[in-house]
């Protein structure tokens, strides 16, 4: 996987899967695999592509920072994993803002990309103040000899049977009330975090109940604050794990930590790299009156975690 924001590094031509990803849920799911069956059909070699925009186009214009569902090293290594050989993230400058649809097309598709196929969600915007839609890049795409295909949005029944469009904001809202269960049906797969473990206070330790304390990247997003059933993901071994997540009130924590307490498993992963998947949101975080009453607690977790 190559990843790039260096015109220069790109390799051409490519087949591109054009927006911001951000999730890689099922949606964005559908217009990646319909860029790699596009190249099925091809004669030539072109390169398997996604562009996205760096920094982000909502944080270019509020000034704010994005938390991610999935930062730039997570997003790389699942795109890697359908079939995707680079990432290309473009600088989105007041330059690129102020592009018209076609200039963008010409300049950016065109010149630099030398764009073949472009796939696109049926809701996709481009050009200076989003006023190109995704028949536009269509019929301007045409004028080059690309193709465009238009992916319609994916929907999905939720609990209450409703049909819903699968979006990086809804996945965002499930998590931000612990339903790692809803979004794991709109991402298809569990909501994880990779991190690397680093030393902790060992309180757990003291208590019976070791853990490993993970170093997320800054931009991560995180969901509700509590307790959770996981799986640790330890090189070729799936352990199922408790996780908590939060500021730990009972000793007074300040900064949201994580800490994952792996089941009928020791050994030393200082320095590890671990992929932990959120399964089910167990309580919220709580403060205890002391460490007695916060261990009887994590053993009822750890059982009904393995009764599961």
């Amino acid at each position: 996987m190559l990843l790039t924001s260096s015109v220069e590094q790109i390799k051409t031509p490519t087949a591109i899967a054009l927006g911001n990803f951000d999730g890689i849920h099922q949606g964005h799911q559908l217009v990646l695999q319909a860029m790699i069956n596009s190249l099925n059909q091809s004669q030539s070699h072109i390169y398997p592509s996604v562009v996205s925009f760096t920094p982000h186009p909502r944080e270019f214009f509020s000034g704010g920072k994005l938390q991610l569902l999935t930062p730039i090293p997570e997003k790389a290594k699942l795109l890697s994993s359908l079939g995707v050989e680079q990432l290309i993230l473009l600088t989105f400058n007041q330059e690129m803002a102020g592009l018209s649809p076609q200039d963008f097309v010409e300049q950016i598709l065109v010149k630099q990309l030398q764009a073949r196929q472009i796939s696109v969600g049926s809701d996709f915007r481009f050009g200076y103040q989003r006023q190109g839609s995704g028949e536009d890049l269509k019929n301007i795409a045409a004028n080059f000899g690309i193709t465009v295909c238009l992916n319609p949005l994916h929907e999905y029944q939720d609990s209450h049977h409703q049909t819903v469009r699968v979006s990086s904001s809804l996945i965002r809202k499930a998590l931000e009330q612990g339903d790692v269960i809803t979004a794991k049906m709109m991402l298809g797969r569990a909501y994880s975090f990779t991190g690397t473990v680093v030393t902790g206070q060992q309180l757990g330790r003291t208590i019976g109940f070791p853990t490993a304390n993970l170093q997320l990247p800054a931009v991560k997003f995180l969901p509700r604050y509590g307790v959770y059933s996981v799986e640790v993901m330890l090189k070729q071994s799936v352990i199922k794990g408790v996780m908590n997540l939060g500021c730990r009130p009972t000793v007074a924590g300040v900064a949201p930590t994580v800490e994952v307490h792996l089941l009928n498993w020791s050994g030393d992963l200082y320095g590890q790299t671990l992929e932990v998947n959120l399964l089910r949101f167990l309580r919220p975080e709580q403060k205890f009156a002391n460490l007695e009453a916060l261990k009887q607690q994590i053993t009822k977790d750890c059982q009904a975690v393995l009764n599961n």
